[in-house]
């Protein structure tokens, strides 16, 4: 028993002391955050802009989809992988590398051409961006101690809500002075900045027993959430979900993903680890990010339309009607520790599932004459929802790992929030656009096919086929704004539907309060020795 006991003792690397400069490293990883967060931000805010044929690039409402896809999907995808090689090779030089990269195709994406090279340098900033996430969270794992970790956690997620203050007035303030790519370009000097600071202050750390790369895993990954977004962003915008077109690709993608967990869960090496998910408490926190942010991503992916091309709103403005959602975050993030130890984890992140859920059946009270400060308190519910569930389930999903695990962890975490996205993104944008294109087929009968073809594509095609039209497509504006409404009314119902879900998923499987100190992770230790893992 005692050889054992030694055995596992001398096999588990030690457990490095808290770094004297590690509020420093936080805030330089808050940074490399942030630089991710702002994109995407600030690309909701410029969707009209870059759908105007004029003023933009002309993308129809599938390619501005893609525009969001192609990052995110690539984006996860690739997350665990990059968490892997960051415990291999090093997190410190994977994360510059990542910003390099970042840095790159964002100057690649703000001098596109056509939707179709946005797409491609939007898929390339997901490249850098999955080289970036995973460090991030590794990093403050192996700096900070578990007493202070879910401190530097909900820190490091009240940076979301900092993006989303910065993304859309940022994008407000350029695209009323420059052209749609100065939106990307504001990367630029965030990345340098970033690759400075951690260039003189983040430590170098690496796993010492690393894990091998997977290859066919991350394939399988990549195939099969490409290939399903398709099929469901095709049913869409063909408004029929039973052509050979749609189901097919969804079909195929749902058996590529079919395929990759059978090999993830037969492998000693996954690219993503199925067989952690036997732990109800990790499978929990996993399903709430997954959950609360697709509910999330597809509402700020409609509420842009509404915002500018339903109440008329110019960028800057709607940047603006965001900072309530934001402020939630930047105020209730970082006092989500502190809830969690008096009332548990359970308690906190079902509350915060909740509130989101009230925030999304409120946009059923949202019309074309609501006032916007209506708009304004459901930003307000919905980020102090979220503010309330992202350090809990963050936090539990990283302390459900040893330390040495923590590019696993981080990846999970990710992993899972940026696939939500990509579906959330493409299952309800289909939602809106099918919804949307029913609903205008009598308004726009009377129009030339290839009109009405551009006009049905999107709320941005009508009004841009309306303005080409003079005073005769003055007719088309009030159905089109009546239309998108019933389409954003719909969707949330649907949205609202999986925040519920979240919320019992959490409530029937999230542990509740821990019964010893804040930090659980040493009990959690100790219960590993004692079963000699």
């Amino acid at each position: 028993m005692f050889s054992h006991r030694s055995t596992v003792d001398s096999a588990r690397p030690p457990v490095p002391a808290a770094n004297p400069r590690r509020w420093y490293i936080l805030s330089v990883l808050v940074v490399s955050l942030l630089v991710v967060v702002l994109d995407n931000t600030v690309l909701n805010v410029a969707l009209k802009t870059i759908a105007d044929p004029r003023a933009g690039l002309g993308a129809t409402q599938s390619e501005l989809e893609w525009s969001i896809n192609s990052y995110t999907l690539v984006f996860a995808g690739l997350l665990f992988t990059f968490g892997v090689i960051g415990d291999r090779f090093g997190r410190k030089r994977v994360l510059i590398a990542g910003m390099v990269m970042f840095g790159i195709a964002s100057l690649l994406s703000a001098y596109a051409q056509d939707p179709a090279q946005l797409i491609w340098a939007r898929a390339a900033m997901g490249l850098g961006g999955a080289a970036i996430m995973p460090q991030t969270l590794s990093i403050i794992t192996n700096v900070f101690e578990p007493n202070e970790r879910a401190k530097a956690i909900g820190i490091w997620t009240g940076a979301v809500g900092l993006g989303v203050a910065i993304g859309p007035m940022t994008g407000g303030l350029l695209l009323d002075s420059f052209w749609w790519g100065s939106v990307f370009l504001i990367n630029v000097p965030v990345v340098v900045l970033g690759v400075i600071g951690m260039f003189l202050l983040v430590p170098e750390s690496r796993n010492p027993l690393p894990g091998r790369l997977d290859p066919l895993g991350v394939l399988l990954s990549i195939v099969g959430l490409v290939t399903l977004s398709y099929g469901i962003i095709e049913g869409g915008e063909k408004a029929s979900w039973l052509e050979p077109a749609v189901l097919g690709p969804i079909a195929a993608g749902l058996l590529a993903l079919a395929l990759f967990v059978w090999h993830e869960a037969r492998i000693d090496h996954p690219a993503f680890d199925v067989r952690l998910f036997r732990d109800p408490r990790m499978s929990a926190a996993v399903g709430a990010v997954g959950l609360v942010f697709f509910a999330a991503s597809g509402v700020f992916f409609f509420t842009t339309f509404y915002m500018q091309s339903v109440r008329g709103l110019t960028p800057l403005q709607a940047g603006a009607m965001v900072l309530p959602f934001a402020a939630a975050q930047l105020v209730f993030s970082p006092l989500s520790a502190a809830m969690v130890r008096r009332f548990g984890a359970k308690a906190v992140c079902t509350a915060g599932m909740l509130l989101v859920v009230v925030a999304l059946v409120c946009y059923q009270f949202i019309d074309r004459t609501t006032p916007l400060w209506v708009l304004g308190v459901i930003f307000l519910i919905q980020g102090s929802g979220m503010a309330n569930v992202m350090p809990p389930v963050t936090e539990s999903i990283m302390s459900a790992l040893p330390r040495e695990k923590a590019g696993a962890g981080s990846a999970i975490n990710n992993t899972a929030r940026q696939v939500a996205v990509a579906l959330g993104v493409a299952i309800l944008g289909s939602v809106v656009s099918s919804v949307y294109r029913n609903e205008m087929s009598a308004p726009l009968g009377r129009l030339p096919e290839d009109a009405r073809h551009t006009a049905g594509e999107s709320i941005g095609g009508t009004m841009a086929v309306a303005e080409r039209m003079g005073a005769a497509g003055q007719d088309l504006i009030a159905p089109a704004q009546a239309a998108f409404v019933h389409a954003m009314h719909t969707a949330a119902v649907g949205s609202a539907v999986v925040a519920f879900i979240g919320a019992l998923v959490v409530l029937r499987w999230m542990p509740g309060r821990a019964t010893g100190d804040p930090g659980t992770e040493p009990a959690r230790s100790r219960k590993r020795e004692a079963a000699g893992v």
